[in-house]
């Protein structure tokens, strides 16, 4: 039922503790008690995980960032725009809408280039963007 080898085992003890506590009376049906209760405890096993993966899913969605992270990313930020402000003007623009999530052919209508030339062009705007970062910052980030 839970899919689980070894929390099924789990489950199993902890059924068998309850029928131990509960003393049941000689002439109870002990079989049935214990196969109802199992499945119970089965039940809500799968219950429990499913609204812990939920609730998983849900603080990936939410993290926050602590204020660490918050600092080192407006670090990186400021970083990459003194880099596009050190470029030729017409890489870091390309870089900046590329950036901005424009497909090769908006980004030639947009700064009015050849369709063609736009994937060179872009090449070369990164490189341009790593060797000024590399001379600036070095290496690491």
């Amino acid at each position: 039922m839970v899919k689980d080898r070894a929390r099924a085992e789990e489950l199993a003890v902890e059924v068998f503790l309850r029928l131990w506590k509960r003393r049941l009376a000689a002439d109870a049906n002990v079989d049935g008690w214990l196969n109802r209760t199992a499945a119970r405890m089965g039940i809500d096993e799968l219950r429990r995980r499913s609204r812990r993966e939920r609730y998983e899913r849900l603080s990936r969605a939410l993290r926050v960032a602590n204020p660490e992270e918050i600092r080192a990313a407006g670090e990186e930020k400021e970083r990459v725009r003194r880099v596009l402000a050190r470029m030729n003007r017409a890489q870091a623009e390309l870089l900046v809408l590329r950036g901005e999530g424009l497909s090769y052919a908006e980004l030639a209508a947009a700064l009015e280039l050849n369709p063609a030339s736009v994937g060179k062009l872009l090449s070369r705007a990164q490189a341009a963007f790593r060797k000024e970062y590399t001379r600036r910052y070095g290496n690491g980030r």
